[in-house]
């Protein structure tokens, strides 16, 4: 593991190069998550340095004081800055409160990716007024809803499952429902044509926290996006079916070069 210090916190990622000579990719996890759900990720390592970080108050990363919302996305897009300086990453992958974290660099900062891949995600991230409810009050509740089958993972394994609601409970109610609520809040359908680098939006087909259209309308209004459509796999598709999901990611950057 390591770090990089900035507006006085450390965020923390962890990095493998194994001399590939590709653009190096920086990978960001969703709402309660952290840096181990890009574990797979790291098999493109061949071909290009991989880096997966912990956003503030996730993982090893020292937390923030921030609003819901567009203080808590800005300072999440400080935290990518930060770690892409650090190491050279020149696409941008994101999940979930990833992928809009990874917009909002694009959209709205003084940095440049090469790419982007926007996975599990949207122009608008509306979140089910229940699991916010449970959120508020009943996170056990929240946590065995997000893994239920359909939700996370389509049909998971139990490591999975495990994997995932430990990274959850470490990660904690207060700052987990941050996230999904900086989530309900994110809308940039009016500002989505803005991001002119070349994109991928990649889904497992079984998605139902951000389906299938949600990236057909990312693929249709981003000037240069194409569309991967994980089989068998739901929100976490890079973890569910990593090599599927390697392999699209792989194709799109090979497309690029």
């Amino acid at each position: 593991m390591e770090t990089v210090t900035h507006r006085g916190r450390e965020t923390a990622y962890r990095r493998s190069d194994r001399g590939g000579d590709g653009a190096p990719l920086l990978c960001v996890h969703g709402s309660g998550g952290n840096k181990g759900v890009w574990k797979s990720q790291f098999r493109l390592a061949d071909d290009r340095p991989v880096v997966a970080m912990d956003l503030s108050g996730h993982g090893d990363s020292d937390d923030i004081d921030a609003e819901e919302g567009y203080s808590t996305l800005s300072a999440y897009a400080d935290d990518v800055i930060a770690v892409a300086e650090a190491t050279d990453a020149a696409v941008l992958v994101g999940n979930s409160l990833g992928g809009a974290v990874v917009m909002h660099v694009a959209l709205e900062r003084d940095f440049d990716p090469e790419a982007l891949v926007l996975a599990g995600t949207g122009a608008r991230l509306s979140v089910n007024e229940d699991l916010l409810g449970w959120l508020a009050d009943d996170f056990d509740r929240a946590v065995e809803f997000l893994h239920e089958p359909g939700t996370l993972f389509d049909d998971p394994d139990d490591d999975l499952v495990e994997l995932s609601e430990a990274a959850m409970r470490e990660c904690g109610r207060e700052v987990t429902a941050r996230d999904f609520r900086t989530c309900h809040g994110f809308d940039v359908r009016d500002r989505v044509g803005e991001i002119a680098v070349p994109a991928l939006a990649a889904v497992g087909e079984n998605d139902r926290l951000t389906p299938p259209w949600f990236h057909e309308y990312l693929a249709d209004e981003l000037p240069d996006a194409a569309l991967a459509v994980i089989d068998d796999a739901a929100h976490l598709a890079m973890l569910e079916r990593p090599g599927s999901f390697n392999a699209a990611v792989g194709n799109f950057l090979s497309g690029l070069e």
